[in-house]
């Protein structure tokens, strides 16, 4: 499709809508039809990166001094707008995503966004996530404080929710006192737009720094590498591919600057005979609902299943098997979800895996593949553990089945780091020794432990851990979801020492109303949250 030049999208810089400095364009596609959507958007040369770091080093300056209050005002601010906003939201995301516009987008997306944005408003006014500590005997104090600019890459499965300008990493790195320069998903750049339109207006009303919230929507690799590395960056978070966010902690790390990854993850789900033998069929309905869910294209998505041996799990696979060939194939994000997916069954059958059901190539009319199972033995993934563990990101899963514990041990022992493990037992206790050896292997695996439910879901609480070791995540000691932990990744801790009273920071004042530690005494006592 040839597209006008005078539709493409201008990007926000240092507060201003102005036309891009590029030579390329691109286009999303709507994927429930699988044509492309007529609306062009830059790809920015390195011109627009260079003066969007410009501009967010100014405003990081000025953040500075820029009271918690204000701050918090605006995430409220923008939260109110989104919410005002629902139905042209909803609609942009429909239009690029296919995603349901309801209960998906509106219902369920829509009001976690805006409520994570509320929750960080909450963590910045308390400022209890900056951990003040006072030693008022040696005269030292230290907190967590803002880092610098932050790049933010949005993924292509959640618009809202982890969008670039809107999401759960935006909320917590503007929430820390740091200015976001957001990339958006090339799969939904109208979307990410009218977020940006909306972070605008929220800036305005509240006198943020006009550089606060930019957005570009796309760059060369090359330079996307260059933004993550650059020394006016102070840090990035990343969701989306393994290949493309390795490559961008590559740059990051050979210049020392942090960038919190979240990668790849199949989720694996054990279930015992007992579990099987109790309730088959009601985990069986648990599970078509869970890795059916938003098409499977959730990084929670159960993608790999643990069984023993045993007519209990070949009834359970049985089931399985025909309600996923029962169930109608959801729409796809995108025609590279659609390949992507493709590509990664014939791989997961090269290594020798038996296709239960689906598999084949993608419809032609909508970005869309069949639901797939497929089944390989215990012996048979130990022989190629790495292979079998290749993400089918999409409607498809993977089982194992293992010859007895043992097994099943060495298996989980094999699995790469991911951020949920799920573990099905029955309710009356004998398998509980079991149960102990598979939770020892599982839970150094995992990001999150679940015991009788399926993984889908990511509570915004301040409990959850949304979080692994690699490769679901670049480090395991960090969490994407939970506010106000995700604050601290976009923080540098800072230790004053011996510096005068009216040089300290508010949060390190004698006064501070705050809650802080403080050593008293030569004890050291928490002081109650006011």
């Amino acid at each position: 499709m040839t597209l006008d030049p005078s539709t493409t999208r201008s990007v926000l810089i240092s507060g201003t809508w102005r036309a891009a400095n590029h030579q390329k364009t691109f286009s999303p596609t709507d994927p429930t039809l699988n044509q492309t959507i007529d609306h062009a958007f830059p790809v920015s040369e390195w011109s627009d990166c260079d003066e969007a770091l410009d501009a967010a080093v100014e405003a990081a300056r000025e953040l500075k001094s820029v009271a918690s209050e204000t701050i918090a005002d605006f995430l409220d601010c923008f939260a109110s707008k989104i919410d005002q906003s629902k139905d042209a939201l909803a609609d942009a995301a429909f239009h690029e995503t296919g995603l349901a516009k309801s209960p998906r987008l509106a219902d369920v997306e829509l009001p976690r966004t805006s409520n994570q944005l509320r929750a960080a408003a909450q963590a910045c006014r308390t400022g209890s996530w900056t951990l003040p500590t006072i030693d008022q005997p040696a005269g030292i104090r230290s907190c967590y404080e803002a880092l610098g600019p932050v790049c933010i890459f949005g993924p292509n499965n959640f618009p809202f929710a982890f969008g670039s300008v809107s999401g759960g990493d935006f909320a917590a790195a503007i929430a820390a006192g740091n200015p976001v320069i957001g990339k958006a998903n090339s799969s939904h750049p109208e979307t990410t737009r009218l977020f940006a339109q909306l972070a605008l207006q929220a800036i305005e009303e509240t006198g943020l720094p006009k550089a606060t919230v930019q957005l570009i929507y796309r760059t060369s690799h090359d330079d996307g590498e260059r933004l993550v590395s650059d020394p006016r960056s102070g840090a990035t978070g990343y969701t989306g591919s393994r290949h493309a966010g390795l490559k961008l902690k590559a740059a990051a790390d050979k210049a020392g600057k942090p960038i919190y990854l979240e990668l790849s993850s199949v989720n694996p789900v054990v279930i015992t005979p007992g579990a099987l033998t109790e309730r088959g069929e009601e985990i069986s309905a648990d599970f078509l609902t869970s890795v059916l869910m938003g098409t499977g294209q959730f990084c929670t998505n159960p993608g790999l299943v643990l069984l023993l041996k045993g007519s209990h799990s070949d009834t359970f696979i049985e089931s399985i098997r025909d309600r996923f060939a029962a169930a109608p194939a959801g729409t796809l994000l995108s025609p590279s979800v659609a390949n992507n997916l493709a590509s990664s069954i014939k791989t997961l059958c090269e290594f020798g895996a038996e296709l239960l059901v689906g598999g084949g190539e993608p419809e032609a009319n909508r970005c869309a593949y069949a639901n797939t199972l497929l089944r390989v033995s215990g012996e048979a993934f130990l022989s190629n553990p790495e292979g079998f563990q290749t993400e089918a990101f999409g409607n498809a899963s993977l089982v194992v089945v293992a010859e007895d514990l043992p097994q099943l041990c060495k298996a989980i022992r094999h699995l790469e780091g991911n951020l949920t493990g799920c573990l099905y037992s029955n309710t009356d206790g004998s398998e509980d020794e079991a149960c102990q050896q598979i939770s020892q292997e599982l839970a150094p695996k995992v990001g999150r432990l679940l015991n009788d439910k399926m993984p889908t879901g990511v509570a915004v609480s301040p409990a959850m851990n949304h979080g692994g070791p690699y490769p679901a995540t670049g480090h395991p000691g960090f969490t994407a979801v939970g506010i106000p932990a995700s604050l601290i990744r976009f923080a540098k801790l800072t230790c004053y020492d011996n510096v005068r009273e009216n040089r300290l920071p508010p949060l390190l004042k004698a006064e501070n109303p705050l809650s802080a530690w403080r050593c008293v005494d030569g004890s050291w006592t928490r002081d109650p949250l006011s």
